[in-house]
C-alpha cells in the first residue's frame, strides 16, 4: 500500500474508459483528489477542461523565477483556465508538484505578444502590483472573463507589461515590507476571483 493515494484496484475489474489499467494493476498514488484516483491523464484534463473557469494567468519570467511553479500549482487548485509564462521559455518545474500535466501552459516572448493573444481572445490584462494608480484588491470588482498578471518577484510587473494592462490592481498590505511574495500574491488574487465569481461574493 503506498504512502499516499490507494492501492492496486480490488472487486472486479471496472469497465470505464478513463481509468489506466496500469493504475489499476499498481495503485495510484498521484498527487489528486480522491474523484481522479486511476484515471488516466488524458481523462483527468478533458474533464477539468469542461469546467475551468474564464480567468487566465500570466507571470514574466525574466530571471528563471522559482515561484512559477507554484503558481501554476494554485492555478490549478483554482481551476484557471490557462498560466501564460511571459520572457524567458524555461521555468523551474519543482514547485508545480507535477500540477503543469493538467494545466494548460502558454509561452509568449515578449509582453506585446501576450498583449495581441489577449486582444484577439477579447480578455482585459489585470496587473496585479503595487504603485501609485493601483487601485485595492479588497475594493474592485475584477472582470469574469480576464488575464491577471503578475511580475517578476522582488521587481514586480515591468515597465514594458504594466504599460499593457488594463487598470492595476494592489492587495492591501499593513506592515513594513514592501511586498509580498509574487506566488502568496497570485493565490490571493485568484481566490477573490473565485469569491466574486463562484461564491458571487459582493464587495
Amino acid at each position: 500500500m503506498p504512502d499516499v493515494g490507494v492501492g492496486p484496484w480490488v472487486g472486479p475489474w471496472p469497465d470505464d474508459d478513463r481509468l489506466d489499467p496500469e493504475l489499476l494493476a499498481e495503485g495510484d498514488a498521484r498527487n489528486v483528489v480522491d474523484h481522479y484516483r486511476y484515471w488516466k491523464l488524458e481523462a483527468i484534463v478533458a474533464d477539468l477542461d469542461a469546467r475551468r473557469h474564464p480567468v487566465h494567468i500570466a507571470i514574466e519570467n525574466l530571471e528563471h523565477d522559482f515561484n512559477i511553479g507554484s503558481i501554476i500549482r494554485t492555478a490549478n487548485a483554482f481551476l484557471v483556465a490557462e498560466v501564460h509564462i511571459v520572457g524567458r521559455k524555461r521555468w523551474n518545474r519543482r514547485g508545480a508538484m507535477v500540477t503543469d500535466r493538467y494545466q494548460h501552459i502558454h509561452h509568449h516572448p515578449h509582453p506585446g505578444d501576450l498583449a495581441s493573444w489577449a486582444h484577439e481572445s477579447s480578455l482585459p490584462l489585470i496587473g496585479i502590483d503595487t504603485g501609485d494608480t493601483s487601485t485595492p484588491l479588497e475594493t474592485t470588482r475584477l472582470p469574469e472573463a480576464c488575464v491577471l498578471v503578475f511580475g517578476q518577484e522582488g521587481s514586480g510587473l515591468s515597465p514594458a507589461l504594466a504599460a499593457l494592462c488594463a487598470q492595476t490592481i494592489a492587495i492591501t498590505q499593513f506592515g513594513s515590507t514592501r511586498s509580498i511574495n509574487v506566488g502568496a500574491a497570485a493565490a490571493i488574487a485568484m481566490h477573490t476571483w473565485v469569491r466574486q465569481h463562484v461564491f458571487g461574493q459582493a464587495l
